[in-house]
């Protein structure tokens, strides 16, 4: 199976370039192919300028190519932390250019744009890992886990994907190295059930 791989946090230390690592790993032991992206690293620039706007916009190369890779995966694997209850700027950024209309969705004929999308991707799993040091039950009663919704609902089930996963690893800020190796372990597993060849 081909599965893009989106990776979004500056620090190359960090748990989540872990996490990324462990996912990519495990995919290509699991005999996928991983189109693998870390968007800071490779200087994604987050910013739709104007000229990218309607639907048969002529794409610089590189969106073009992000675009193309999205198009053809039959897996997604996100990972990233969680900061104000939303994905980093850059990746909200790659949400924007990316998955597009006539890539990720369309509206039927006659449909001006204000109806129901047809989800076009061709993936059929999407997983997401984030990372948090806000304790569980004070994202769940005070801020509602507004990524899952986000992930879940606004962006993969409007595009056709028919099965999500998400797991969030927390707290990061405390967590000890045993911890953070369950935990990479438990990323290993869950690719694992979540992309069967």
């Amino acid at each position: 199976m081909k599965i893009l791989v989106i990776l979004a946090h500056p620090d190359k230390e960090s748990f989540n370039h872990a996490i990324a690592q462990a996912v990519v790993d495990q995919l290509e032991l699991s005999g996928h192919k991983a189109f693998f992206h870390d968007l800071y690293a490779e200087g994604f620039d987050p910013l739709l300028p104007a000229s990218e706007f309607s639907r048969d916009a002529k794409l610089p190369p590189e969106i073009d190519a992000h675009c193309w890779e999205l198009s053809l995966a039959e897996g997604i694997v996100i990972v990233h932390p969680n900061w104000w209850g939303q994905p980093p700027a850059i990746l909200k950024g790659w949400i924007d250019r990316v998955i597009r209309p006539d890539v990720a969705y369309q509206f039927i004929e006659g449909d001006g744009g204000e109806g129901i999308p047809v989800g076009l991707l061709k993936a059929r799993t999407a997983v997401v890992f984030n990372t948090s040091n806000t304790p569980g039950h004070r994202e769940d009663e005070i801020f509602g886990d507004p990524l899952e919704s986000l992930w879940k609902d606004c962006i993969f089930k409007l595009c056709g994907v028919e099965s999500f996963y998400r797991k969030m690893f927390r707290v990061i800020v405390t967590s000890t190295e045993d911890e953070r190796q369950s935990w990479l372990d438990e990323v290993r597993s869950i690719v694992k059930e979540n992309f069967s060849v």
